[in-house]
This record gives C-alpha cells, structure tokens and sequence, in this order.
C-alpha cells in the first residue's frame, strides 16, 4: 500500500495581542486541489504537531471562500494572499503562514483590520444619498468612467496592499493604497463627486497621498489587479490642482 503523501505547514502563532510569537509544524494529508484555508481546517480538526503533540487549534478568519470577502488575507511563503485561492500545488513545500503584522495580530493567523475602515471613513467613502431622487431623473454614472469605477470597486479591502507596502506601518501615518484609491473611486461617482474636495483636502493631511513612496509594491500584490499606482498618480494630479484652486480661490 503506497505512504499517504502529506504536505508540511509551518505556522506563526501567537496566543494573544501581547504574547511572544513561536512557530509550530503540522503535517495535513495531501489530495488535489487542496488550499491553504482546507489545509487549516484539516489542523483545527486534528490540532497536533508533527512531533505528536495535541495543541489549541490554529486560529484564522474566513468567509466567502471564493476571493470576494477578503477575510482570509495573511502571508503565504512572504507574500500577502488570499489562503482561500493558494493552491497547496502551487506554492514551495514546506509551507509557511503567517499573519499580516502590519495590523495589529489577535491571535495566530487572525488580524484587526479596522484602522482599513478607520482611513474610509477619514476619506468619506461613501455617497450621501437621501433617497429623493426619482429613477428617471437620477445622476447617471458616466460611461467614460463607468469601466474604471467598477474594477476599483472590486477591492476587498483583504489589506494585500498594506501588507506590500513599505511606507505603511508604525514609521509612517500612510492610510494606505486600497482607502486613498477609494477616494478615486467615490470622487467618480456623480453624487459623490459633490463632496470630491473634501476628499481632496483630506488626502493632503498627514498620512494622505504624500506619504506615498511609489514603491509600486501593492499593485503586484492585489488579487483583484487593481491598477493602484494608476489611480494614486491620478489622484496625486486630483490633490495638485485642488490646492491650486484652494490658493487662488483664498
């Protein structure tokens, strides 16, 4: 009878905000088309080590299981992916997960992801609506643009793009590539394009658009192939000729 193959996981844990880190190896059977998210189920079923030793299940989130919701981002092998799509065949054995440490880490491969939505809301990322309008005579969305406000809507917000990027982190206040491109994408809408200075000027305060180092990271890491430097640079050119409009209009 042929030895069942078996596929090696070397995980980062940590027990809690505070804890030390440590790592601990599991081996999960092998069978095809298995990713990383069926991998860590097969674990929390049968939590031992592969030295024989019966720990508390690895701790991680997940959702959709489908590369929509973005809740199973972490580091796979180094790099920020969604655990959801990593194919075991794809990826260099053994494999090592590891969660995003540019959030704060709850526990294991789990992450606090709400400074993301903290930095949408400093962006005004939403459209005011109040309900008023009339289908026949609401705004309509341009159709020059239409194209590109609905690939940036496809973010996730998983945080890949943080993860990349260098110039996010305790050294630096940089909201960040995915909640400074959905300025772009609201300013485009043609109700939020009503409070697009707003936005603007937001993103000229610290932690805003010049915190930008155009590293071009978080466009090789986006699961969605956002075009992120695109849409920064665009928004740069956005913030230059607000501040223009803000002198002359002083």
């Amino acid at each position: 009878m042929a030895e069942q193959k078996t596929v090696t996981f070397i995980i980062e844990r940590q027990d809690g905000p505070k804890e030390k880190r440590y790592t601990q190896e599991f081996d999960v059977p092998y069978r095809p088309s298995l990713n990383v998210v069926a991998a860590l189920m097969e674990i929390q079923k049968n939590p031992v080590t592969r030295d024989g030793k019966r720990v508390a299940p690895v701790v991680w989130e997940c959702n959709c299981l489908e590369k929509v919701c973005g809740a199973c981002m972490m580091v796979i092998n180094g790099k920020a992916q969604q655990a959801c799509c990593a194919l075991i065949d794809n990826l260099k054995q053994p494999i090592h997960l590891a969660p995003a440490r540019t959030f704060p880490v709850i526990r294991d491969l789990l992450i606090d992801r709400s400074v993301m939505f903290e930095s949408l809301k400093r962006i005004q990322g939403w459209v005011n609506v109040d309900g008023t309008w009339d289908v026949k005579d609401a705004p309509r969305q341009n159709p020059y643009t239409a194209q590109t406000a609905y690939e940036i809507s496809h973010c996730m917000t998983c945080g890949c793009c943080l993860e990349a990027c260098p110039n996010v982190g305790p050294q630096s206040d940089f909201m960040g590539p995915a909640p400074i491109v959905q300025a772009y994408l609201f300013n485009l809408h043609p109700l939020g394009e009503y409070d697009k200075p707003k936005r603007l000027e937001t993103l000229m305060q610290k932690g805003g658009i010049t915190s930008c180092g155009n590293s071009q990271n978080c466009v090789q890491v986006c699961p969605k192939n956002i075009k992120l430097t695109t849409y920064l640079a665009q928004l740069n050119r956005d913030v230059n000729k607000q501040a223009l409009k803000n002198i002359f209009n002083h």
